[in-house]
C-alpha cells in the first residue's frame, strides 16, 4: 500500500474533525438532540410544530458552507472532486445509503460521531457494521472486480 502524498491532508482533515466534533457536542449540549443528518431529514418529512426552522437552517448551512469556503479559500487550495461513476450508480448508491440509515436508525454522523461519543453500544455496532461493509466493498471493487 502506498500513500498518495499529493492528496494526503492530515491538517485539514484534523481541522474538519475538530469542527464536526465541536458542532455535534454543542448541538447536543444546547439542544439535547443528536446531530445526525438522516434524523434531521426524517424530521422534515414528518414535521412537528416549531421543529422545521432549525432543521431548514441547518440544512441550508450544509449546502451554503462549501460555497462560502470556495469563495474564501485561496486559489489552488480546492481540488475538484473526481467521481469515477455514472449518474445511475450514484443514484443507486444514494438510495442504498438512505435505506441503510433507516434500517440502522441513524447515519454515520448520528452513530459514528454522536453515538460513539455518548458510548452507545447500538452506535458501536452500527459503526462497525457500516465501516466493515465499506472496507469490504472497496476491497472487492478495487482488488477482485
Amino acid at each position: 500500500m502506498t500513500i498518495d502524498w499529493a492528496h494526503f491532508t492530515p491538517w485539514t482533515s484534523l481541522a474538519g474533525g475538530v469542527l464536526l466534533g465541536t458542532a455535534a457536542s454543542l448541538f447536543v449540549l444546547l439542544n439535547g438532540r443528536v446531530l445526525g443528518i438522516s434524523g434531521l431529514l426524517g424530521g422534515l418529512l414528518t414535521p412537528k410544530a416549531g421543529d422545521i426552522g432549525w432543521r431548514v437552517a441547518l440544512l441550508a448551512g450544509l449546502f451554503v458552507s462549501p460555497l462560502v469556503y470556495g469563495w474564501l479559500a485561496p486559489e489552488g487550495f480546492i481540488t475538484a472532486p473526481r467521481i469515477d461513476a455514472g449518474f445511475g450508480l450514484i443514484v443507486l448508491a444514494g438510495l442504498l445509503v438512505g435505506i441503510g440509515t433507516r434500517y440502522g436508525n441513524g447515519c454515520t454522523s448520528g452513530h459514528g460521531v454522536c453515538g460513539l461519543a455518548r458510548l452507545s453500544p447500538r452506535s458501536l455496532v452500527a459503526t462497525l457494521a457500516f465501516m466493515g461493509t465499506g472496507f469490504a466493498t472497496v476491497f472487492v471493487v478495487r482488488h477482485l472486480i
